[in-house]
């Protein structure tokens, strides 16, 4: 019995992917659970697992293929065996007009309504002819001549270009990952919508670090789980959103309403090799700092292995970032619209600092707040930062805090 293999929901703001990799070639068995084939959105990758025991029969979406939420990709034949497989259709033609839209993409039909383009025209390039994405913002383009876009996911060529001096000079093309272009379309949109502003402060880490080397052993031992500085930014912020909640914010544009966040779900940055992702730590005022930890490895370690789901992505109230694991000395971080606020951490230096009367070396971080400007006073962003300092300095009255 023929199964399809469908594109499932993936978030309620996600209605199209990109096939980055099949897991199975045609005439391969498959077995129930067993995944199947790699897709790729803006926000996370999601696998999709075969719902039965059987053969991979046909590949309806090649790899590097847009397809929408409900298109078919493949199917599978249910109970067949891979000795005796069904036969394995060939590709689909590519480029072949189709005389009406009722075969084409829900986003490529809503783009084409929206930008007034008959789909009679178009020459959809998905398989059997269906028209996506790509092939309207090509008819938009070029409206007297469809260009096929190049096929994404190849293997860039090497090619020379003319250099100012004379001569040409090696250069490679690389077709920027869903994810990345989602990354530049929302930190540019952070930019161009929100007042961003940093203000600057710096920390003496030397009583946090004297209580990590004091108590490390001990907190590891009886809660399985190394004691690290995250935890002791993450529990000074929570406290500095309790006292100024306007950095717990985030404006609401369509109704003009500024809204208050009684909650504290702290995104915690994790760089990965195909871009930065922010984990949220769900309630984190009512964690201890073992809870805490826990939770940071947790995310992080399912974020490298690409195993974070869209409910782990969404909805913080603020944002923690800590370039200083890559050595930085100091930067401007840019917020996670919508929210209003994200507190950058950099690296630990030995410095020299006037105590009392005295010259002495300390361990000194400094400390960046970007903020929206469009709610928060530049009072209010300075006076958040240096309550953040006060704590990470007196890491005792950040534990009487909470």
């Amino acid at each position: 019995m023929p199964l399809e293999i469908v594109v499932p929901q993936m978030g309620e703001s996600i209605v199209e992917a990109t096939v980055a990799q099949w897991l199975k070639k045609p005439g391969e068995a498959v077995k129930a659970r067993e995944a199947l084939v790699e897709l790729e959105t803006d926000k996370v990758n999601q696998v999709i697992e075969a719902d039965a025991d059987g053969v991979l029969t046909q590949i309806l979406a090649e790899v590097g293929a847009t397809v929408a939420v409900g298109q078919v990709i493949g199917v599978i034949e249910a109970g067949a065996t891979a000795s005796a497989p069904a036969p394995v259709s060939a590709p689909a033609p590519v480029a072949s007009p189709v005389a009406s839209g009722a075969d084409a993409t829900p986003v490529a039909a809503a783009m084409a309504a929206a930008n007034n383009v008959p789909l009679d025209g178009v020459a959809g390039t998905g398989p059997a002819g269906k028209i996506g994405k790509a092939d309207v913002e090509a008819k938009i383009a070029t409206p007297k001549a469809v260009t096929p876009a190049p096929t994404p996911f190849a293997k860039p060529e090497g090619v020379a270009v003319p250099a100012a001096g004379g001569g040409e000079r090696p250069i490679e093309r690389i077709t920027m990952a869903r994810k990345r272009k989602a990354i530049a379309s929302n930190l540019k949109n952070a930019q161009n919508t929100a007042a961003i502003l940093t203000t600057f402060n710096e920390v003496d880490m030397s009583k946090v670090m004297e209580l990590r080397t004091r108590r490390k052993a001990e907190f590891e031992t009886r809660f399985g789980v190394g004691l690290g500085f995250m935890s002791f930014f993450t529990k000074a912020t929570i406290g500095a959103l309790k006292q100024f909640p306007m950095v717990n914010a985030e404006i609401d544009d369509a109704r003009g309403e500024i809204i208050l966040k009684k909650y504290y779900d702290i995104g915690i940055a994790v760089g990965l090799e195909d871009g930065l992702v922010v984990p949220i730590i769900r309630d984190a005022d009512k964690l201890s700092f073992a809870a805490i930890e826990k939770k940071i490895k947790e995310l992080a370690g399912r974020a490298k292995e690409g195993k974070l789901g869209l409910a782990d992505l969404t909805g913080g109230s603020f944002s923690i970032t800590n370039g200083g694991t890559f050595g930085s000395m100091l930067s401007t971080p840019i917020l996670n619209y919508p929210q209003v606020g994200i507190l950058g951490m950099h690296n630990i230096v030995k410095r020299p600092v006037v105590v009392g009367d005295e010259i002495v070396i300390r361990p000194i971080m400094y400390l960046a707040l970007s903020y929206d400007h469009r709610i928060i006073d530049g009072s209010t962003a300075v006076r958040f930062l240096v309550k953040i300092k006060e704590l990470i300095e007196d890491p005792e009255t950040l534990l009487l805090e909470g």
